[in-house]
């Protein structure tokens, strides 16, 4: 899936990147500490972990559920409501992250539901200005 845009800004920066063909897909964009291993979301300066080095990393963008909720009270940012949001397994790399669930499928996603990165308009940023942001929905 590329990134849907209308020329907004992304969410955060450092968040996303393409992929060359032959995939041409968005991906997470994370780091990764050769000193152990781990792998993260969002890069940070530092391995969390262990204070190591942290180089940029393409952690996919397909995932597993682990568990999800939906939340059915306003939602925050602009986002609309009711909104899920799960804990998902990467596939290309071993990490868990909490993530936004697609809006429109709220309330029907389960538990080792294979999910995709999307980046499309969604709410609004710190600013409170429209903006792209990634969420996860059913993969197809």
């Amino acid at each position: 899936m590329m990134i849907m845009s209308n020329n907004l800004p992304l969410v955060y920066d450092n968040i996303i990147a393409t992929v060359s063909p032959p995939e041409g897909d968005i991906h997470l964009q994370g780091g990764y500490c050769a000193s152990c291993g781990q792998y993260h979301f969002p890069i940070a300066d530092n391995c969390p972990n262990c204070f190591g080095d942290v180089e940029r990393a393409n952690l996919g963008r397909d995932a597993q559920i682990h568990s999800v909720s939906t939340i059915r009270t306003k939602a925050p940012l602009g986002l609309p409501s009711p909104y899920s949001v799960a804990y998902v397994d990467m596939k290309d790399v071993p990490l868990r992250l909490f993530a936004l669930m697609a809006p429109e499928e709220a309330g029907h996603y389960q538990i080792g539901q294979s999910v995709e990165l999307v980046v499309a308009p969604l709410g609004v940023n710190n600013q409170d200005e429209p903006c792209l942001r990634p969420y996860f929905r059913a993969a197809k």
